[in-house]
């Protein structure tokens, strides 16, 4: 009697998949923003944690103290890379949490 069953949870899972791909396709386009040092470093990096954009704020280069301005990026690109996975997990949560796979949320 199961075997009528298996069509159908075939179609599920192909439904699932496509579903998951979109989800990793729109996570490029998604995008963060963290910054540091009360805006004097700010980071938008995409869904995938692919950095897009870094702004430094020109007094900081002035002030030429580069050890606070390499903690500032530092701080803001982690900050970022956690907000990205955050989305990430946010995204595919919902697609992934019943299946049981490692690290996929939910």
């Amino acid at each position: 009697m199961t075997k009528g069953k298996a069509p159908g949870l075939m179609a599920q899972m192909q439904r699932l998949q496509e579903a998951l791909v979109k989800a990793q396709a729109d996570l490029v386009d998604m995008t963060v923003e963290a910054s540091a040092g009360g805006g004097a470093v700010r980071v938008v990096m995409s869904g995938t944690q692919e950095c897009r954009q870094l702004h430094i704020a020109p007094q900081l280069l002035a002030d030429g103290d580069v050890e606070m301005l390499q903690d500032l990026v530092m701080l803001a690109v982690n900050q970022a890379i956690h907000d990205s996975q955050a989305l990430a997990a946010r995204t595919l949560g919902p697609l992934t949490g019943g299946l049981g796979i490692p690290g996929a949320g939910g």
